[in-house]
């Protein structure tokens, strides 16, 4: 599940960032409301984190964009205004969830997954990312190829979810190295190197069509091609 984060306070987007990509979201962020409005208006996100003071546009503008634009995607607001008229002015403008800071990012990934189960039904096609004959279920956490369901261990299926998400194009090693741990280096490059060896022989074992490709000096991809 993609997500994107729109908080101006770079030590706090970072920590978020950081802490949702270990529970297993792509995510994205912007610093201000300009960019956060770019880009909830013009990406596919499955939920988007909007902070109300923000500079360029506040809150209340994003927000009141993302609507205008047709857009239905869930939108959780951050605010330090606690007042009972604010929360009011933000769910008349749409807003679907509120949480005051501070706040526990733990209470954060509750509520964003309780955003997305109201938003998208178990097994719809929202939530499903296909590749050929495999089919991997975002809500359910389940991986499919044919008829056949595949167990993953959890870094295993993050892997396979990025490159789902980005199928059809190249991701660098490196990305993948920042997205799974935040870091960049050889050792990190040994472990990915060892959990695509996996998955390449839970997904592609005993089929004739390879899915997983290694583009040599560049990184992976997986396409049907």
């Amino acid at each position: 599940m993609k997500v994107l984060v729109v908080e101006d306070e770079r030590d706090l987007g970072r920590l978020l960032k950081e802490f949702l990509e270990r529970e297993g979201f792509v995510v994205e962020t912007a610093a201000d409301g300009e960019e956060g409005l770019y880009m909830a208006t013009s990406g596919p996100f499955d939920v988007i984190v909007l902070d109300i003071l923000l500079p360029k546009l506040n809150g209340w503008q994003v927000l009141e964009g993302i609507r205008s634009s047709g857009s239905k995607i869930p939108v959780l607001m951050l605010t330090a205004l606690d007042g009972i008229e604010d929360k009011v002015k933000g769910f008349y403008l749409g807003a679907d969830d509120y949480l005051s800071k501070p706040f526990d990012i733990r209470e954060l990934v509750v509520r964003i997954q309780s955003l997305l189960r109201r938003s998208q039904p178990v097994g719809t096609p929202s939530s499903i990312l296909k590749v050929g004959d495999l089919a991997l279920d975002m809500s359910l956490k389940t991986v499919i190829r044919g008829n056949e369901r595949i167990a993953l261990r959890k870094k295993e299926y993050q892997i396979l979810e990025y490159l789902m998400l980005n199928s059809g194009r190249v991701v660098p090693k490196s990305e993948l190295e920042e997205h799974l741990w935040n870091e960049d280096d050889e050792l990190w490059s040994d472990v990915i190197r060892s959990h695509i060896k996996n998955l390449r022989k839970k997904i592609d074992g005993g089929h004739k069509k390879k899915l997983i490709k290694t583009v040599r000096g560049m990184g992976y991809e997986i396409s049907d091609r």
